[in-house]
């Protein structure tokens, strides 16, 4: 298949994607999730493709997260993939790994879908937030979830009521991600570990992650994210959600009402 948005290259058993809007950061419009999903959903049809690796074009960003000004704008008549946030983000039945190269900064959504991977290295240079609260929204794609899981809710906490933005060392040290690497050797990096995972059996790393899927099940994780889509469309109906966007957009600083 071919995308407008992502490049995908198969190298043997890896299956490496690329977020391809690095004029806009790689921030990921409603098209985009759409090309997304569909990636992840050919990957995962594919018995020849074992691990996949996901970075962001350019050197600046991994992902800037979602397209707030897309958002603003309106236009798509597309709607967003039952599987989520960069068609990763509510995906349960994915049972191949995802070895995520963050090479730039990772903010909101795009912290968010690298939360959604399975393995996270990044370079020295890069940066991590869960920013939605400075704009009116909440980290809904499964990031409050994920993040409080990983890390431990207190931290998680911390970093998601304040939005404030992390530096890989930090990243490290909080256990958000697996390892730091100089930006000049991360993909290096990444499809090493990938061919590490392709070393061993591919139907016992199924298998695993067909039991780390399933206690997401279990203990409540997929139906919270559900529950957050409850509570970011209510949230969607403030005076606050409405003076966040615009005021991104037009870049000014928001003037809270708590209304």
């Amino acid at each position: 298949m071919s995308y407008e948005f992502i490049k995908t290259e198969k190298q043997g058993h890896i299956l490496i994607v690329t977020m391809n809007r690095p004029e806009v950061y790689n921030a990921v419009h409603v098209d985009m999730h759409n090309e997304m999903a569909a990636v992840w959903d050919e990957f995962a049809a594919d018995q020849d493709l074992w691990v996949a690796v996901l970075t962001g074009a350019g050197e600046k960003a991994f992902c800037a997260g979602n397209d707030l000004k897309a958002t603003a704008a309106g236009g798509s008549k597309a709607k967003m993939p039952p599987s989520g946030f960069a068609g990763l983000s509510s995906r349960f039945d994915l049972e191949k790994p995802i070895v995520a190269a963050v090479n730039g900064f990772a903010m909101g959504g795009g912290f968010e879908t690298a939360l959604s991977c399975d393995v996270i290295l990044a370079s020295e240079t890069a940066k991590f937030a869960l920013p939605e609260v400075k704009v009116g929204f909440f980290a809904a794609a499964s990031g409050v979830q994920r993040l409080s899981r990983y890390i431990g809710r207190l931290a998680a906490q911390e970093l998601m009521f304040t939005g404030r933005t992390i530096m890989a060392d930090e990243a490290l040290s909080l256990g958000c991600v697996n390892a730091v690497y100089p930006a000049d050797q991360l993909m290096a990096k990444a499809m090493e570990k990938a061919e590490e995972l392709c070393s061993v059996s591919p139907s016992a790393v199924k298998a695993t992650k067909r039991v780390l899927n399933d206690m997401y099940a279990r203990d409540g994780m997929q139906d919270s994210i559900e529950y957050s889509r409850e509570v970011i469309a209510d949230l969607s109906k403030t005076e606050d959600f409405k003076e966040g966007v615009n005021a991104f957009v037009e870049k000014r600083k928001p003037n809270w009402v708590n209304k």
